[in-house]
């Protein structure tokens, strides 16, 4: 391996996000690991905390001890970041955060779908994450903001309707995300313990689930949505009921999505195929940063069901840090990116 271009700190290293950017890093051709910070785990080894990782040599360091580095990769809870953003900006030229804290571009969507913001004057310099549908605005960006997982797995599978005209945002749009337990983090307390976790199929957010304000932003769409918490512990998987205000045939669908994702190295269409995995499944992509979209006709011509699928982790987090900072770096973008899953899994 050539040496390392960059070097990188990731701040909550503890963390489930913590621990995949600690993976991928440390595979990165183009990174180097300088630092990892933990409150609660200070001096002991990353492989202490994840076991798959115990070759690094690395320990966790406080989080008021940054060092200077190339990149900064925030993976803490929500309303950190904005708190410490300004120890983050000196401490990196270029800041990566996995939270929720600059996603949104205004102050009001703060103030409506969170507990407001305390540095708004941040937000309009912030690029989203997602190179699918910002990647233009991510070369040189120095703040980015990775989004959020089911509402990247819901623009991913509804974005080609938009770029083909066959929604324009006035439509009828509802959609059902089902969730894996990590997406509750690590300390997802008792609802996401094993007895209460495990067998169910849950909704925990029947209306108004945050991440419809990115939704939203991105596609100019209001949707009905709700989330379910199902007993797997990867992936993010969005069924989306689409009406459309004219007729859509089989040939126009495979048109819209071709046209949007046949360049895209993590994005692949799944549709109505032979074998037993027709339509984007979040165990296929488990531990990768690939996104399965797909779609079927509702035979009245009148219903269009589109699904996404990704593992939350990846793509709908710490991956699609990683896809960004290459892009905002001038690096290759499946860099560190490239694994391809496994077949047979078990539950992911």
């Amino acid at each position: 391996m050539s040496e390392a271009t960059y070097t990188a700190s990731v701040v909550g290293g503890t963390g489930f996000t913590g621990g995949e950017l600690l993976r991928l890093l440390y595979q990165h051709p183009d990174f180097e690991v300088a630092q990892a910070t933990s409150r609660s785990k200070e001096r002991k080894t990353v492989g202490h905390v994840h076991p798959n990782l115990r070759e690094m040599d690395l320990r966790f360091t406080s989080p008021e001890d940054l060092e200077s580095v190339d990149v900064l990769f925030a993976a803490t809870p929500h309303g950190v970041s904005m708190q410490h953003i300004d120890a983050f900006r000196d401490a990196a030229d270029t800041v990566v955060d996995l939270s929720a804290d600059f996603r949104l571009d205004t102050e009001e969507q703060y103030d409506e779908w969170y507990d407001g913001h305390v540095c708004p004057e941040y937000l309009e310099q912030a690029e989203y994450a997602l190179p699918e549908i910002n990647r233009e605005n991510l070369p040189g960006a120095d703040l980015i903001a990775s989004g959020g997982c089911n509402a990247t797995a819901t623009i991913l599978g509804l974005k080609p309707l938009f770029d083909a005209g066959v929604l324009s945002g006035d439509e009828q749009v509802v959609v059902d995300v089902k969730v894996g337990s990590s997406e509750g983090g690590a300390g997802g307390g008792d609802a996401s313990s094993h007895p209460e976790r495990s067998g169910i199929v849950r909704p925990y957010a029947p209306t108004g689930h945050r991440h419809e304000a990115e939704i939203e932003q991105f596609l100019g769409l209001s949707v009905s949505f709700t989330v379910h918490a199902v007993d797997m512990v990867r992936g993010a998987s969005a069924t989306c009921h689409v009406f459309p205000d004219a007729p859509v045939s089989k040939g126009d669908m495979w048109k819209a999505y071709r046209g949007s994702y046949a360049d895209e190295p993590f994005v692949r269409t799944v549709a109505g195929g032979g074998g037993v995995y027709r339509y984007p499944e979040p165990k296929a992509v488990a531990g990768t940063n690939t996104a399965e979209v797909g779609f079927e006709l509702d035979p009245s011509n009148r219903r269009v069901v589109v699904f996404s699928a990704i593992d939350n982790m990846m793509k709908g987090s710490a991956g699609q840090a990683v896809h960004a900072a290459n892009v905002a770096l001038g690096l290759e973008e499946t860099a560190g990116l490239e694994f391809t899953g496994l077949h047979p899994v078990g539950a992911p």
